[in-house]
């Protein structure tokens, strides 16, 4: 399988070819010297005023042990263009040829969060499950799904990150499963005889029959056992799926079966999820988040030598992202420790906080449910 291990990462092997040779000229002509360099994002992608910060704890794990200080703002923070998110201090040479994977990790799962935030914020309170790692290389299924999660969704389907994360995996039915049964009723009840009462009876109702009906059978039969339904009903067949949702709704309820839920998955995005938010009680997004558009960060020199100096396009020097503790309005300015008071009345103070000092981990890493409480806090005030 074409997969990179953990130990070629850390090795520097996933890099791009000039910074080895970039390292060769340094090392030959003793040029090696002190830098700081930061990470920001220039451009974010069309129609985006903000994104969500992730992949932090992959880059202090593969820096750990370098000769090199780190500063971040926290994992789960939301940023705008500009703003520094990263600075990394040392020698060029201890992290050089590390340049790729660290923005490897920080783009794609930035890009994921990001989109599953967007996501989030559409559906309002509603369920929002992850459901996009057979769109991706399972490789990195994994660090897809909790970049999802950290973004907003309340769950996910991967039984792997389920494992990793502590967070119980999320899904019921296949079509497959209704297929080979024959029928969709027979295939709730088989699913309702069999799987752990713990599982939600939530039941693919699209496989054969219109939604409709199916809907009514399986409800009747499975009565207050039955969770929800899930529509998975392909483009071709759609027609007006808030419609189909409304009158499945009223269906439901007139039989007195209103704690039946509605959940509805196949090409969703933030825009549809909020054309059908009131309607549905919640949503399965797969391809949208797990293949979302990458957060293009970049890393630069701003210092060599204790001395302000970029490439042009940039500005030099070390930074402190100044954020305000109550209505998270940030504001870049040159390197400080003090704190001023925001014009609401809150504190603004540095979010870049030191996670490495001289090779050492100074901080325990968060859990991952931690880090989404702070993108959902941070949230509400964009």
């Amino acid at each position: 399988m074409f997969i990179a291990d953990e130990e070629l990462i850390k090795k520097g092997k996933i890099t791009d070819i000039y910074f080895e040779r970039a390292i060769e000229v340094i090392e030959a002509k003793n040029l090696d010297k002190a830098v700081k360099a930061e990470i920001s994002v220039k451009g974010l992608p069309k129609d985006y005023s903000w994104a969500v910060f992730c992949g932090l704890q992959e880059v202090l794990e593969l820096l750990e042990g370098k000769s090199v200080s780190v500063r971040a703002i926290p994992e789960g923070s939301i940023f705008r263009e500009n703003e520094p998110v990263i600075e990394i201090e040392g020698k060029y040479s201890e992290f050089a040829v590390l340049e790729t994977a660290i923005l490897g990790f920080l783009c794609q799962e930035s890009g994921v969060a990001t989109k599953a935030a967007r996501v989030r914020k559409a559906a309002k309170d509603k369920t929002v499950l992850s459901f996009g790692a057979r769109r991706m290389h399972p490789a990195v299924a994994i660090a897809i799904e909790r970049a999802a999660y950290i973004g907003g969704c309340n769950g996910f389907s991967t039984v792997a990150a389920a494992d990793k994360l502590g967070i119980k995996a999320s899904g019921t039915m296949p079509h497959s499963l209704v297929l080979l049964v024959g029928d969709t009723l027979k295939a709730a009840q088989y699913f309702d005889e069999v799987v752990d009462t713990d599982v939600p009876r939530i039941v693919l109702i699209d496989t054969f029959g219109d939604e409709k009906f199916e809907t009514i059978r399986v409800a009747e039969a499975l009565k207050k056992r039955l969770s929800g339904v899930r529509l998975d009903t392909p483009s071709s067949r759609r027609g007006n799926m808030k419609k189909i949702l409304e009158e499945l709704r009223w269906e439901l309820d007139v039989r007195g079966l209103k704690h039946v839920q509605l959940f509805v998955s196949g090409g969703l995005d933030e825009n549809s999820v909020a054309e059908l938010v009131d309607v549905a009680d919640g949503f399965g997004v797969g391809t949208s988040i797990s293949s979302a558009t990458t957060i293009d960060f970049s890393l630069d020199i701003v210092e060599i030598e204790g001395k302000p100096i970029a490439k042009k396009g940039k500005n030099s020097g070390s930074k402190s992202l100044l954020k305000c503790n109550k209505c998270f309005k940030s504001k870049i300015v040159p390197f400080t420790t003090q704190s001023i008071e925001c014009e609401c009345g809150g504190t603004m103070e540095d979010a870049l906080e030191y996670y490495i000092r001289n090779g050492k981990l100074i901080r325990d890493f968060e859990d991952v449910s931690t880090i989404r409480s702070r993108c959902l806090r941070e949230l509400r005030h964009v």
